[in-house]
Order: structure tokens, then C-alpha cells, then sequence
């Protein structure tokens, strides 16, 4: 019995101290990765001055996540704050002071965005490019040129606080950064005519990437705190949060309210922005996941 116990023991020292050794390479190799230059080639934006772009980056900057993380003036927002390490925050992209953009060219603008990439050459992080590698130019030019316009607000840089779990996951490839999950070779995409049709569905769906997956089949966000609940699967089929949204309607409704058609609210959504999309944008995107091959969870 004292042999088996001593073994026992010698096993859990051993153990021990091999989970202690990948944490301690997970936590360097985070270390990198956050320093790691990414080489994208510049691609200038020619920004627009006339009204009609400024409104649609309006537009675009209300309704695609923006504000949810940046506030409505691009002051910059706590977005998430578990209260146990956890805590994002976007930073002041107004011309304010404590901005992080006012060196920032349209070349640095568009690898910021659709890139995930610093002007220095490193990921930005939290910034969810994914969600916006695939804006056309015009989109992207208006949203520039519209941020640009924005009055002065006070306000600070970034905040990424990542617990300790968390940064050993993401310096062993677990959680990746948007940077490490986008093809930078990609040409950026050409217009779709606005209309109710899938394929203007499809660019609209393009902001859901970042939680919903790329084939938006749900499960686990990337990087979320440990109570977030798991992604819905956007994909028609029996189970699939769908079938809750039979038609248009419902799904703006739920995009307004915050709750599901029997009333219980949806705790992770960035409802700040799903409201202000409008209606041809919201009956496309709902032509469009009603199109998709049904897909298991995640």
C-alpha cells in the first residue's frame, strides 16, 4: 500500500510539474505572439468628403459593432469585465486627446481594421477584424472617413487585461488574435448591390464571423469569459436558434428588444448596434441564414 501511495505520488509531482512547465511556455509564447510583426502590404484608401459616404459610414460605424466597443462618440468602452481578471477595452479613436489614431494614415486605418494590424506591425488584438476583412473598399473608405469627422471626446488607449488562463490558452494556439485567423492575401472584396438577396445577406453576415464562426454553426467564443454562454447556431435546422425566427420580422424584433420571442433576454449580443441595422440590411441577412446548409453545433 506504501509503494502504490508513493508511486501515486511520484505520478502527481510529475504531473504537476509538466502542467507547470506548458503554462510557463504558454505564458511566453504569449509574449511573442503579441510582439510578432505581421507584414501586410499598405493598401490607401481614397476617402470621400461627400455627404452621402459620410452617412453611410454613419451608418456602418452605428450599426457593425463600432459603438459597441468604441461608444458612440469613439471614446472607448469597457466591453467585457468579468470582475475575475478579465476586462477589454476599445480605445478613444475620436481626435481627442488620449487617442491612439492621430498619427494614423488610410493605410494605417484600413490594416487596423481589415487586418487586425497596428501600424507598427503587431496584432491588435481585440480588434475583431475578422468581422471586417471583408468590407469593399467604398464601405470601408465611408467608415474611415466618417470616424475622422468624429468631435473630440477625452479618452484613453486600449485595455487588455487577460487572466492568466486565458493568455497561456491564446500562447498555445487555443485562442487566436484576428490577425492569426485572416487571410491577408485576400483582395478586398467587391460591391454587392444593396437589396434583399442572399448575397447582400451574406456581407452583412460577414459582422458574425467573429462569435458565430466562420460558418456560422455557433459554439464557444473565442476568448470569452468562462459564464458567456455558448454562440448560437445560425445555420437553419431543427434545434438551431432559427427556428425561433421564422420570418424577418422576428429577427428585427429581437435585434430591437434584446430578448427572443418568448420574452427571456440574450446575454451576449451587441444589441447597441443590431438595432440601428436596417430593414433591408436585417431581411437580407435573414434571407441569407435561411439559405445555409443546416450544421451541427460549433
Amino acid at each position: 500500500m506504501k509503494k502504490w501511495m508513493k508511486a501515486a505520488a511520484w505520478v502527481l509531482g510529475i504531473l504537476v510539474l509538466a502542467a507547470a512547465a506548458v503554462a510557463a511556455a504558454g505564458w511566453q509564447m504569449a509574449g511573442s505572439k503579441m510582439a510578432r510583426r505581421i507584414d501586410v502590404k499598405p493598401h490607401p484608401l481614397a476617402l470621400p468628403t461627400d455627404t452621402a459616404s459620410l452617412d453611410r459610414g454613419r451608418y456602418l460605424f452605428a450599426s457593425r459593432g463600432c459603438v459597441d466597443c468604441h461608444g458612440s462618440g469613439g471614446e472607448g468602452r469597457v466591453f467585457v469585465d468579468d470582475g475575475k481578471g478579465l476586462r477589454l477595452k476599445g480605445p478613444n479613436i475620436s481626435s481627442g486627446p488620449g487617442n491612439v489614431v492621430a498619427r494614423y494614415t488610410p493605410a494605417d486605418w484600413e490594416r487596423t481594421i481589415r487586418h487586425g494590424v497596428k501600424p507598427d506591425g503587431t496584432p491588435a488584438m481585440i480588434m475583431p477584424s475578422e468581422d471586417y476583412n471583408r468590407f469593399t473598399d467604398q464601405d470601408l473608405s465611408a467608415l474611415v472617413a466618417y470616424a475622422r469627422t468624429l468631435p473630440p471626446a477625452e479618452g484613453t488607449p486600449a485595455v487588455l487585461d487577460l487572466p492568466p488562463p486565458v493568455r497561456i490558452l491564446y500562447g498555445l494556439g487555443f485562442i487566436k488574435d484576428a490577425a492569426g485567423k485572416i487571410d491577408h492575401a485576400l483582395p478586398p472584396a467587391q460591391p454587392v448591390a444593396q437589396g434583399v438577396t442572399p448575397e447582400h445577406g451574406a456581407y452583412v453576415a460577414n459582422m458574425c464571423l467573429g462569435c458565430h464562426g466562420a460558418q456560422l454553426a455557433g459554439g464557444r467564443i473565442p476568448g470569452g469569459p468562462p459564464d458567456w454562454p455558448a454562440a448560437a447556431n445560425l445555420t437553419p435546422g431543427e434545434g438551431t436558434a432559427m427556428t425561433r425566427y421564422p420570418d424577418a420580422q422576428s429577427l428585427l424584433a429581437m435585434f430591437k428588444s434584446g430578448k427572443r420571442p418568448d420574452g427571456s433576454d440574450i446575454k451576449v449580443m451587441p444589441f447597441g448596434s443590431l438595432r440601428e441595422l436596417n430593414d433591408i440590411d436585417v431581411r437580407a441577412l435573414h434571407l441569407y441564414l435561411k439559405s445555409l446548409k443546416p450544421l451541427p453545433q460549433g
